[in-house]
């Protein structure tokens, strides 16, 4: 299972480096675009399902960087969290991701020590990933 982890994160990789070759710039969406994005899916995020309130991110259904172009069509609401979470995994790595998140979550509900251990690691990566992160600016 580890070389099929290592070969999907690897392919994800390639196809990074080989949409960098020939840079593309984003486009910024218009208020318009984003009504329209944000109505196909009827005000919901297309990854969880939960409602779009404020605050939502412009999803590429096909990823930036695997050659997704930046049209309307291409777009799909999603919110920050979930989006940032999907980054540009192919189906197969995002279905493995949410697969062993899951499993995860029911060992941290047990009570064991795999399920302690792996909780305490958990908050700790997820206090040091919150460290990192630069304050967001608002306009």
């Amino acid at each position: 299972m580890r070389e099929r982890f290592i070969l999907l994160r690897n392919k994800r990789r390639q196809r990074q480096a080989e949409n960098q070759v020939v840079p593309r710039r984003r486009r910024a969406l218009r208020p318009g675009d984003r009504k329209t994005i944000l109505a196909k899916t009827d005000g919901r995020c297309h990854i969880c399902g939960g409602r779009v309130v404020t605050e939502w991110e412009a999803d590429h259904v096909l990823a930036h960087a695997g050659g997704g172009l930046h049209s309307v069509e291409n777009y799909l609401a999603a919110h920050s969290l979930c989006n940032n979470y999907r980054w540009d995994y192919d189906p197969e790595e995002f279905q493995w991701v949410l697969k062993i998140g899951v499993w995860a979550r029911l060992q941290m509900e047990k009570e064991g020590a795999f399920g302690s251990d792996l909780l305490s690691r958990f908050f700790k990566y997820e206090a040091q990933r919150l460290a990192r992160r630069r304050p967001r600016s608002r306009p």
